[in-house]
């Protein structure tokens, strides 16, 4: 996947899906923790009988709908920063297959604390408009993605690796290794925390880091060709806070920081990539 600010991302420069798809995995995660509502006469919680069979099936379907906002860089590596909307959606049928903005994921195999998933979906690209640092450089077109993800689970800590490989666009493929952690504190509040590295082959460093003798006459920047190797480090931090048995509100910090190639493009004007979001959620 490209880059992820959990960092599970890349930012493109339009509505960013990816990190839509990180928070809406992570929300239908949470989901999990809370209890189901009932038959209840409380104003303000879900009554599927109330509503009819179409908002049975959402709560049978474990939907969750959101929105936020997201203070981040236009572009990975970009040092200007910019605010946005976070719309999302996502489900989970029959406790395997879920669907998200990203795309659609499948647990393939689980055994004991071993997870296998495996997901197809889509990564936009990046537009030459995000900027004017990238100007002259063209437009990276979207991408179908095709990937896998095998996780160990090891009390609050999950270790995992991931690969995705994007057809079309870059047509690049990005690794990660990391662990991320998560802590019920109190009835209503969850603490996480993650810690991964980001690799990505030859084509994806040189399709969004290098810059050939024809981006280089067109924008000003120097020639500069990136190899394969490890793209980033990504750390992050969350709060969620359980406002009652249907409401979800959700803060996240997370920093990236570019190194070896990636850090060293003539595009990247900061290599410290910090992205704030703050959501609120419903879950059916």
């Amino acid at each position: 996947m490209p880059y992820d600010p959990i960092p599970t991302c890349r930012f493109p420069g339009v509505l960013p899906l990816v990190l839509l798809s990180a928070l809406a995995v992570s929300a239908s995660g949470y989901a999990g923790d809370l209890p189901v509502a009932g038959d209840k006469g409380t104003a303000g919680t879900f009554i599927p009988e109330r509503f009819g069979s179409l908002a049975q099936k959402l709560h049978d379907w474990d939907v969750m709908i959101g929105a936020g906002v997201m203070y981040r860089p236009k572009y990975e590596g970009s040092g200007e920063m910019e605010i946005l909307p976070v719309p999302f959606v996502s489900a989970t049928l029959f406790d395997r297959l879920t669907l998200d903005p990203s795309g659609i994921g499948l647990k393939a195999y689980e055994r004991g604390p071993f997870e296998l998933d495996v997901k197809v979906g889509y990564d936009l690209g990046r537009s030459e408009d995000d900027s004017d640092d990238l100007r002259g450089l063209g437009d990276i077109d979207a991408a179908a993605t095709v990937g896998g993800r095998a996780s160990l689970n090891y009390g609050p800590a999950t270790f995992f690796v991931s690969v995705d490989q994007m057809i079309g666009g870059s047509d690049g493929l990005v690794g990660k290794a990391g662990v991320e952690f998560t802590q019920p504190v109190t009835e209503t509040i969850i603490l996480g925390a993650g810690a991964s590295a980001t690799l990505a082959d030859k084509n994806y460093m040189d399709a969004y880091f290098g810059i050939d003798a024809g981006q280089a006459a067109r924008s000003g920047h120097q020639t500069y060709k990136a190899g394969a190797g490890v793209k980033s480090i990504d750390l992050s931090v969350s709060a969620t806070y359980l406002i009652n048995e249907d409401w979800i509100l959700r803060g996240e910090q997370t920093l990236g920081i570019l190194v070896g190639d990636a850090a060293d493009s003539p595009v990247v004007k900061q290599t410290l990539q910090s992205s704030s979001l703050l959501t609120l959620g419903y879950r059916f």
